[in-house]
């Protein structure tokens, strides 16, 4: 029996429902201290530069058919692959574990005032369960249920919206914020999703337009977030987004757009797991993500988890210059095949990309750390495996 494939709508729908959440719309409010005008641009051209990455990343998937990490054995080999799944694997747990957190605390805050029902863990607990339905369901069965879902979205975070335009009697936070940094914390949310993106392109019928409609709705749904935080921070003076829903007198909304929001995200993390944790051992993907996301919901009931930008930057530092190695590989250098082994040469480049990266987050540019280390790292990569394959060719 021939495998489901996913259309181009239902990749796009996944997309934007992966790009709704309470952590994007809090990342979007540290950018507050920047302003209107200046918050916007930066959020936009933060996003367009991460979006570039997502397309490029998605499209070897689609046309390979292979998974985010396994794709990588075309540049770092079989036994690289793995390293990478194994580091994919860890921080999708992570990310899994704060997701929840995050919706949790935002759900028991609402509750809290509305029922005068204090329980995070028990949150926790039921958010993490639905996601699990969600990964039990499964990726190429999930079409009907994710639209119902997104679409609630979709309408809620248009309140949402009206909401937080209202002027009130906020003001723009306290803080610091560069423009470069500003960037780069958008750059980092769709970077975050770099090891993911093929995990689902590689179901589409149609490649290149399924890839391109994740991407869209992506951009548009994160920069949308983005600035229902942006905004609600300037004009309600404060980023705690279930607190805002409360004084807008949303309600049962509010728990409605917290409850989704978190599902239909972290959703991915949780599937992507299990697809990477198969890259390193052969189970059954679905198994996998079931026992991976009671592991992540286990920490977030757990762990007392809740910073995340510098995970955001830790992920940036791995997952930035691997897939520009990649993207070189794949559409410079025609490097279709996966290789047995380990390419220590381009383990080497990855190595110099990741301190690069750590470098750069430190410098004020105005394109902030993402392009430069991508722009660096593809240019060693060119230079010395392009150099040897000439010296290669000459000595034979």
């Amino acid at each position: 029996m021939s495998e489901r494939k996913t259309s181009t709508l239902s990749n796009g729908i996944l997309w934007f429902g992966a790009a709704v959440s309470i952590a994007e719309i809090v990342t979007g409010a540290l950018i507050a201290p920047l302003g209107i005008a200046k918050g916007i641009f930066a959020i936009v051209l933060g996003h367009a530069i991460g979006c570039i990455l997502f397309y490029f990343a998605g499209i070897i998937g689609a046309e390979t058919k292979m998974a985010s990490l396994e794709s990588s054995a075309v540049s770092f080999g079989k036994g690289g692959s793995r390293i990478f799944s194994v580091l994919n694997v860890l921080q999708l747990i992570g990310w899994t574990a704060v997701m929840i957190i995050i919706g949790a605390g935002a759900f028991n805050h609402v509750t809290k005032q509305l029922w005068g029902i204090d329980n995070e863990m028990l949150w926790s607990a039921a958010i993490g369960l639905l996601i699990l339905v969600w990964v039990a369901v499964g990726i190429t069965n999930l079409g009907k249920l994710n639209t119902v879902a997104v679409g609630a979205l979709l309408v809620l975070s248009a309140i949402l919206s009206a909401v937080v335009l209202r002027p009130s009697e906020g003001g723009i936070l306290g803080g610091e914020m560069s423009f470069a940094g500003a960037v780069e914390l958008s750059v980092a949310m769709p970077v975050s999703w770099l090891p993911l993106i093929s995990d689902y392109t590689r179901h589409a019928q149609k490649p290149k337009s399924a890839t391109l409609a994740s991407v869209i709705s992506y951009f548009f749904g994160s920069c949308w977030m983005y600035l229902i935080g942006l905004f609600a921070a300037i004009y309600a003076g404060t980023s705690d987004i279930s607190e805002i829903m409360l004084k807008a007198g949303l309600g049962t909304f509010a728990i409605i757009i917290i409850l989704l929001s978190t599902v239909t995200t972290t959703f991915l993390d949780v599937y992507s797991a299990g697809v990477s944790f198969v890259n390193v051992k052969k189970v059954s993907e679905k198994k996998a993500s079931i026992i991976l996301g009671v592991a992540g919901t286990l920490i977030a009931i757990f762990t007392p988890i809740s910073q995340y930008e510098n995970f955001l930057y830790l992920i940036g530092s791995v997952f930035v210059p691997m897939t520009a190695i990649l993207i070189t590989d794949y559409f410079i250098f025609k490097k279709k095949t996966i290789t047995q082994g380990l390419n220590y040469v381009n383990l080497g480049l990855w190595v110099a990309g990741f301190a690069i990266y750590r470098l750069f987050i430190n410098i004020d540019t105005v394109l902030g750390s993402t392009i430069p280390v991508v722009l660096i790292t593809m240019a060693l990569s060119i230079i010395i495996n392009g150099g040897m394959k000439y010296v290669s060719r000459n000595h034979k």
